[in-house]
């Protein structure tokens, strides 16, 4: 890694910025006053666009979102924005989904700009795992079931990269959430499997959570492929495998019940 004598004006920043899971009022109000003093926004496919009425009239705005197998650019395509409009004497948003650093790629961006010397803030936004398992009543970690969870891709992007040690995480965490593993859910499920997880854990489905659009399908590991896709779960979706996924059948339950007394 070379550093390159910083070529930029006092003015120009760059941003990374986290823009919550879904719900546009689950961004921070640092994140917000960072979209509206910015010059170039670029975002993401899973931001929610409500939030781009906070840039200014005459901010650029830039669409660089993925989805499978179809990117708007690369990540190389990407940096390189982010460090010419930097280089311009900009201030530069780069609105991603989630948190930035939680499978966002801020840590790659970061890396780029620091080598041009480009000034560089990140702004922490709630990621997936906290805001859909909140949304959809499922609690993490809970004292009586649950004292550590681990998230971790169920895509892996390059052939490179390390494999996922799913015989350590089938045994070595109570709550597991996985990112981006609709696609590959039966093969998630057969590792689990095989190293020793239980058929009969509960498993959690949810797909865009937190928006209007959430739905939130519930079963067990042995058999929650076939209910993928029987209910047609599609990306952007979550995976919350454990024990806590009985904590939301029972508060809907319990919820239930105080409805019909109350009424």
């Amino acid at each position: 890694m070379n550093f390159v004598k910083p070529e930029v004006t006092r003015k120009a920043k760059v941003y990374l910025v986290g823009a919550g899971p879904g719900d546009p009022e689950l961004i921070t109000m640092k994140a917000v006053r960072c979209i509206r003093e910015a010059d170039v926004v670029l975002y993401d496919r899973l931001v929610n666009e409500e939030l781009l009425t906070y840039a200014k009239p005459d901010a650029v705005l830039l669409y660089c979102g993925k989805s499978p197998g179809r990117h708007a650019m690369t990540q190389r395509q990407i940096e390189a924005l982010l460090i010419e409009h930097a280089l311009g004497g900009r201030t530069v948003v780069r609105l991603k989904g989630g948190d930035p650093l939680v499978f966002g790629r801020g840590g790659e961006e970061a890396l780029a700009l620091a080598e041009r010397g480009i000034p560089c803030e990140i702004v922490p936004g709630v990621t997936s795992a906290l805001g859909a398992a909140a949304s959809s009543r499922i609690p993490l970690t809970h004292r009586d079931l649950a004292a550590s969870f681990a998230v971790v891709t169920g895509n892996r992007c390059r052939e490179d990269a390390a494999p996922i040690r799913w015989d350590l995480l089938a045994h070595g965490v109570d709550t597991l959430v996985v990112y981006m593993g609709i696609g590959r859910l039966e093969e998630i499920r057969a590792e689990l499997l095989r190293h020793g997880k239980p058929p009969s854990t509960p498993v959690a489905l949810i797909e865009r959570g937190t928006t209007d659009r959430q739905r939130v399908v519930t079963g067990e590991l042995a058999h929650i492929h076939r209910l993928a896709e029987a209910m047609r779960i599609g990306n952007p979706a979550l995976i919350v495998i454990g024990d806590v996924v009985l904590v939301r059948e029972q508060l809907l339950l319990l919820e239930a019940q105080a409805r019909l007394a109350i009424g």
